[in-house]
């Protein structure tokens, strides 16, 4: 997975007014867990850009003034409710051997013949959890819908992989294609009501013929 690099300075104070000064500063405060003990520290708002504004998922090097680095990624953040500029971040620091849970964007490829046909393409999960050592993380999944006809369903075990666990149920749903008005029938279930028809219409014949023969009879 992508990593990007945060470069930080230490907090010493970590009191209301030090975190206010701070975000009058430009400057974000973070803190990072899962280690022996938490480390505070603040990074200009504009160092976070690429991390938060963005729909792919990256891991983060946090790099501080002390000379310390650490891997993690990001927990939670909290935006101003009327400014939306960050308030707090929150980063859970990676270890090699532990694995993480995280939420990986979800690809879509391939073009679905339901969508040829009409249908349309209704996305249940642009993001999937996921669990897995940090080496192991998956830049995003791949859901291929080349499959697809009007009312498949594409489902989340379809996109499993043997070095990492999808933190779902079986029978999630990632993608599915809908029903629409100017959709019309796959050929393979045109050829099926073709088929069923031309069995009904046999079957019609067979109990017309057989209707008649009484008739005969009782004219006799």
């Amino acid at each position: 997975m992508k990593s990007i690099t945060i470069n930080g300075s230490q907090r010493e104070s970590v009191g209301k007014k030090a975190t206010k000064a701070l975000r009058n500063a430009g400057q974000v405060p973070c803190v990072l867990y899962g280690g022996d003990q938490n480390v505070h520290f603040s990074a200009p708002e504009l160092a976070f850009s690429k991390l938060v504004y963005t729909p792919n998922a990256h891991t983060v090097v946090i790099a501080l003034d002390n000379g310390e680095t650490y891997d993690a990624v990001l927990q939670d953040i909290q935006f101003h409710p009327v400014t939306d500029r960050i308030l707090h971040i929150d980063f859970y620091r990676l270890f090699e051997d532990k694995e993480i849970a995280m939420d990986i964007p979800v690809h879509i490829i391939g073009t679905s013949r339901g969508v040829l046909n009409g249908g349309v393409l209704r996305r249940n999960r642009r993001k999937l959890r996921v669990k897995a050592l940090p080496k192991n993380l998956p830049d995003f999944l791949e859901a291929d819908i080349t499959k697809l006809k009007i009312g498949g369903k594409l489902y989340v075990t379809a996109l499993e992989g043997e070095d990492y666990t999808l933190l779902h149920a079986d029978n999630t749903v990632v993608v599915q294609v809908k029903t629409a008005r100017t959709a019309i029938l796959d050929d393979e279930d045109e050829d099926e009501d073709e088929l069923e028809e031309g069995a009904e219409g046999a079957a019609e014949g067979a109990a017309a013929e057989g209707g008649d023969a009484p008739a005969a009879e009782a004219q006799e």
